[in-house]
């Protein structure tokens, strides 16, 4: 088998608040590119590390600063406000397109494993396009956090939605597939949806995540709910033929309540009344106010979108690579 060209890889890091962690990560980062470049998977000219400050209000943009001070491989992109761990990792990968052949995307808590780098590369040199980091169990976990992510990733198969269970935005790409990735121009991000959209050959790498050792999750509930909501919204219609199939089974159902209740008061019955009444109407309002609200937040989607509003605002760019590009 012919192999490809020994490529320039750039990791890609979203930070949020990460001041307490930036050190370690940048230090593993660098250490895991030395060991890249000494096996022959990164080119020793052009490799490096982008940190994309999504306006965070502690001292990481300063932390970045200081890093790229203190090594040439070290770059900072900062956004001018807070804009979501999605738009400021599309933000970085946009910036590295035209910079590297294969970009890594990773978080700055380094739960990830970075070892696993070299799979992915391994599997670049022989062809792959996308390799997906995929985790082989969730024992760090706790109980209830591995529940709702299972339940995550089952509904949205079942709603249609294209996503590798365990898979979150560990993954290396090659420049021609984040050139194909760019084309897409939706504000409601969702990349894990969209990257599987894109084709091209793709594998998977298996790996155990670890505990984060310092710093808080920039994922909480509400946000990760608001993520899986935009990830159903933006890449399936189910929900809404589920409204209509709903429709036509109320429908049905009230067709044959008042065929039963005809043919009762036929044969002398008492039309009770009062409880089954209520009972019938709250159902009926309420999936009414349902089917409306589904209908609201697509037509939300659709507002957001149609205004073609800019997904983010860069605010300083620093570094030898930026520079050189």
């Amino acid at each position: 088998m012919k192999l490809r060209p020994v490529p320039t890889v750039i990791f890609v890091v979203p930070c949020y608040n990460e001041e307490e962690v930036l050190g370690q990560t940048v230090n593993a980062l660098l250490s895991e590119l030395d060991h890249l470049n000494l096996s022959d998977l990164a080119a020793r000219d052009g490799s490096g590390i982008l940190l994309v400050d999504d306006g965070s209000i502690d001292a990481t943009w300063k932390g970045i600063q200081f890093w790229i001070d203190q090594d040439p491989r070290v770059n900072g992109l900062r956004l001018s406000r807070n804009k979501g761990h999605q738009a400021a990792l599309l933000a970085g990968l946009s910036v590295m397109v035209d910079l590297a052949d294969v970009s890594i995307s990773i978080d700055a808590d380094l739960q990830d494993d970075i070892g696993t780098c070299r799979d992915m590369l391994l599997l670049y040199r022989q062809g792959f396009d996308i390799v997906y980091g995929v985790r082989a169990d969730r024992s760090t976990d706790s109980a209830t956090k591995r529940f709702f992510a299972n339940f995550f990733y089952s509904f949205m198969v079942f709603m249609g939605v294209e996503i590798i269970p365990g898979h979150a935005d560990f993954r290396m790409m090659s420049c021609r597939t984040l050139a194909e990735l760019l084309r897409y121009t939706e504000n409601s991000l969702f990349l894990r949806g969209l990257i599987p959209q894109l084709g091209y050959k793709t594998e998977r790498v298996y790996y155990d995540r670890k505990i984060r050792q310092s710093g808080s999750s920039k994922y909480p509930f509400r946000k990760s709910l608001s993520l899986a909501v935009d990830g159903i919204i933006s890449l399936s219609y189910k929900p809404l033929r589920y409204i209509a199939y709903l429709g036509v089974i109320m429908s049905a159902a009230s067709c044959i309540t008042i065929i039963l209740i005809i043919a009762d008061y036929a044969r002398g019955g008492t039309i009770q009344g009062w409880p089954s009444l209520m009972v019938v109407v709250t159902t009926i309002g309420g999936v009414q106010l349902l089917a409306i609200g589904l209908i609201g937040e697509y037509l939300g989607r659709v507002y957001k979108e149609v205004k073609r509003r800019p997904r983010y605002h860069v605010r300083d760019a620093v570094g030898a690579l930026l520079k050189s590009g």
